[in-house]
């Protein structure tokens, strides 16, 4: 007879390091791992309360006098195109997507690569090798699409995209830097929006918005955007109520955030 462990997750946070969005801070992270039978379950539940994946592990912001940090999501039956991103539709509407199995191929490393130089030169992932590239992809316990978009057999865009219980989410993009002014970011985005109405899911997680930041400051232009605050979702209204000031009091103690969390079947939770 089969036996399975209840879930009882372990919690880590990580050492601190700078931070890649907002210069002279530190970030630190808490994590749990995604294995096992329940990996889809948990990670579900955790999604829904400003989790992040990472190949087999979860993880959420948790710095010590920071929290301009806050897990994005969009509720689909509220998102209005604007014009700027109607424009964005046209301009990429000779753009084929193409669904398939996390699988890494040689065309998404070069491409990847290319995206890199041109963007994030100096960011975590620059030193990234092939392995290491084909991990990100292919290393997942839940359920999880490789989304390619091409043009006439080019390849052009990669999302890798989770299927959460609530919605879709981003979990990493990359495309064709140049020309700019496509903006195949922002159209990945809004196929993306598309993909969950047409799968009749409420939501497009989209990771963190961090206000003050250029690289993240980006997804306030979408309407219907909600922020994981103070334990709840809750509309963005108003971009500006969210300073990127730093304070102590503004920050939840971990052991305090642990305890706070909800898991699958209510099992206990342990931090270390």
């Amino acid at each position: 007879m089969r036996h399975t462990l209840p879930i009882a997750p372990q919690f880590y946070v990580t050492a601190s390091q700078p931070c890649p969005y907002l210069e002279g801070r530190q970030e630190r992270k808490l994590f749990t791992a995604l294995q096992g039978e329940e990996a889809q379950r948990l990670n579900d539940k955790l999604s829904q309360q400003g989790f992040r994946r990472s190949q087999n592990v979860l993880y959420r912001p948790s710095c010590a006098e920071c929290c301009a940090c806050l897990s994005a999501r969009i509720d689909v039956k509220k998102f209005k195109l604007s014009r700027s991103q109607k424009r964005v539709l046209n301009k990429n509407k000779g753009l084929e997507r193409k669904p398939s199995s996390p699988w890494a191929t040689e065309d998404q490393y070069q491409l990847f690569r290319k995206y890199l130089s041109a963007r994030h030169a100096t960011g975590g992932m620059a030193d990234m090798d092939v392995f290491e590239f084909a991990a990100m992809i292919e290393e997942t316990p839940i359920r999880t699409r490789v989304i390619e978009y091409t043009q006439d057999d080019q390849l052009m865009a990669v999302a890798l995209t989770d299927l959460i219980e609530d919605g879709l989410s981003m979990v990493y993009s990359f495309y064709e830097p140049k020309p700019a002014d496509l903006s195949i970011g922002t159209y990945l985005i809004l196929d993306h929006i598309k993909l969950a109405g047409e799968a009749g899911l409420p939501y497009l997680y989209l990771g963190y918005w961090v206000p003050g930041s250029p690289k993240m400051g980006y997804k306030a232009n979408f309407s219907g955007l909600e922020i994981y605050f103070q334990n709840k979702w809750q509309s963005l209204d108003n971009p500006k109520k969210f300073p990127s000031d730093l304070h102590p009091m503004n920050t939840v103690p971990i052991a305090e955030q642990v305890a706070n969390l909800s898991l699958p079947d209510s099992k206990p939770v342990s931090f270390r």
